[in-house]
């Protein structure tokens, strides 16, 4: 029979709530002008891919359990943004059939199950080697330790170990029941902040030590925070601003980081997944992932070399795929040359991650600029507008056709979209080059864009280098990470505050790097408060 785990891990959720706060933190110091930047935080849910990569590395779990049974997540780009997260009954049970496999597996292997445990027991009911596996567990479970009163409620696991049976059997089944708990307890499925208030200062909370640490951990490795880092959170190594900036420069050194910041411009760019062959599919992945890893990694160069780099890294196929010389041996980097590509707008995993349908669409890759690059909105169409309704055109050229939305109502909106997607027409939805339209030798592409206020271009290079000439992009780097890091896709006053603030003490968009970007936004004072949703903010986020 199933034990029934609900009821403590029920038990065990007012514990949590003393601990974080911390009875013995020092009260925290913030100026005004640095309260009023402190961004809104909310309760997080682990991502699909947080959570994967969480039990891979508490319990050597490569599996990717939760991609089955968990709920996919929405994006916004982002797949972490805790306002549309929801509770369901399909999260629940998910959680609960997940736990449990993931569970049986870790005891199943006796070599992993010991690495676990981190004890031997002398017995089938060995309270102390049992405790030792809770306490030391569950400070990585939980990101932080446990309060008495939670170690004696997961102790009660130790029931379902009888002397009746193998001490083989008998102390891991109490084992595996725990792992199901903690696998299932809110404070592992959920980054849960509380803080500290601060006087003076409604609403806002001083993090902990922990707190800081899941944080970083989460930004920046998309995983648990190590013991190594846990250990620097109960030794005050992350008390101060700059404590916690050199905790994550040392970071950044981690290979999870690259696989983290790679995630960032995946999502953030769309190419994430992609509606093409799988073989293409991982070359081009594999392309992207060599730019950033070279760009914010290797030579550590001004993030703008993203748009303006004059090589990429491609397998023999790739290159064919662009026409492109073939590469030095199974991978390397070739020049672009002459070929009109320049950057990462020129790779196909952005240029398929913004089609539609049998053919590319302009009206979605100049929105791409609009919303992703210069973090401008776009309204939806009208509810009164109906495509039926708009004249037809006797031409097969697709400008043709599409020419009526350049005119009337519709003009407001896709005068700001339909130019710029224009520009990179020559290149089809899998990245290749283009003279004419599919199956029309008679519709030529010119492939000639414009944004409008700063200037017309041609194709990928010459859309890139107008890019990196303006403001918007400097300011559209610094919201998306910030969105990233924060959780939430909509920014209120406070945020804006903050975001200008990084802005102002950057450097110029030809000399930025994304590393100092990063390390600016953890290292600032105000990475280290939250402040708390107001009521009905909250209330209208748990629906």
């Amino acid at each position: 029979m199933r034990p029934n785990i609900l009821l403590p891990v029920v038990a065990l959720c007012s514990a949590c709530v003393g601990l974080i706060g911390g009875e013995n933190q020092e009260e925290g110091g913030i100026e005004q002008a640095e309260a009023r930047r402190v961004g809104t935080s909310g309760m997080r849910r682990l991502t699909i891919r947080e959570y994967n990569d969480t039990v891979r590395d508490l319990l050597g779990d490569t599996t990717s359990p939760a991609t089955q049974w968990l709920p996919e997540d929405q994006l916004s780009p982002f797949d972490n943004d805790y306002t549309i997260q929801r509770a369901s009954a399909v999260l629940i049970e998910g959680a609960e059939t997940v736990a449990t496999e993931i569970a049986a597996r870790a005891v199943a292997d006796p070599a992993a199950r010991d690495a676990i445990v981190g004890c031997t027991p002398a017995a089938p009911d060995d309270a102390a080697c049992f405790r030792q596996f809770i306490e030391r567990f569950g400070r990585r479970a939980l990101r932080r330790p446990l309060a008495e009163e939670e170690v004696t409620g997961f102790m009660s696991f130790l029931s379902f170990a009888t002397v009746d049976t193998a001490i083989t059997t008998d102390f891991y089944t109490a084992v595996e029941t725990a792992l199901r708990a903690f696998l299932q307890h809110p404070a592992f499925l959920y980054r849960i902040e509380i803080g500290t208030p601060v006087e003076g200062h409604e609403r806002i909370f001083e993090l902990n030590g922990w707190e800081k640490a899941t944080r970083l951990s989460y930004l920046i490795w998309g995983t648990t925070p190590t013991d190594a880092l846990l250990d620097k959170a109960a030794s005050g190594a992350l008390d101060t601003p700059e404590m916690v900036r050199s905790v994550a420069s040392e970071m950044l050194t981690d290979p999870r980081a690259l696989v983290r910041i790679d995630r960032f411009h995946a999502l953030w760019f769309g190419y994430d997944t992609l509606p093409l062959d799988p073989a293409l599919t991982a070359s081009m992945r594999a392309e992207s992932e060599a730019l950033v890893e070279r760009v914010v990694f290797e030579d550590r160069l001004p993030w703008s070399q993203i748009f303006l780099s004059e090589e990429t890294y491609v397998d023999a196929a790739l290159a064919e795929h662009y026409g492109l010389a073939p590469p030095a041996g199974e991978r390397s980097w070739v020049s672009y040359g002459d070929s009109g590509r320049l950057g990462i707008l020129s790779h196909g995993s952005y240029l398929a991650a913004n089609v539609l349908g049998a053919d590319t669409s302009p009206t979605m890759r100049g929105k791409f600029v609009r919303t992703r690059l210069f973090c401008q909105e776009i309204p939806p169409p009208p509810e009164n507008v109906n495509k039926d309704d708009l004249p037809e055109s006797d031409s097969p050229c697709k400008k043709d056709v599409r020419a009526v939305y350049m005119t009337g109502s519709c003009v407001g909106c896709h005068g700001q979209m339909d130019p710029i997607g224009y520009g990179l027409e020559n290149y089809d939805k899998e990245g290749r080059y283009r003279t004419f339209e599919p199956d029309h030798p008679e519709c030529p592409i010119d492939g000639n864009g414009k944004i409008d206020g700063i200037g017309e271009f041609n194709g990928p290079a010459g859309l890139a280098n107008l890019l990196v000439q303006s403001d918007d992009l400097q300011r559209c780097v610094t919201t998306q990470l910030y969105r990233f890091a924060m959780g939430r896709y909509e920014l209120d006053a406070t945020d804006v505050r903050f975001i200008r603030m990084l802005m102002e003490n950057a450097e110029s968009i030809d000399s930025m790097r994304f590393d100092d970007l990063l390390l600016a936004f953890v290292g600032s004072t105000e990475f280290g408060y939250r402040m708390e949703e107001e009521e009905e903010d909250a209330l209208a986020s748990d629906e």
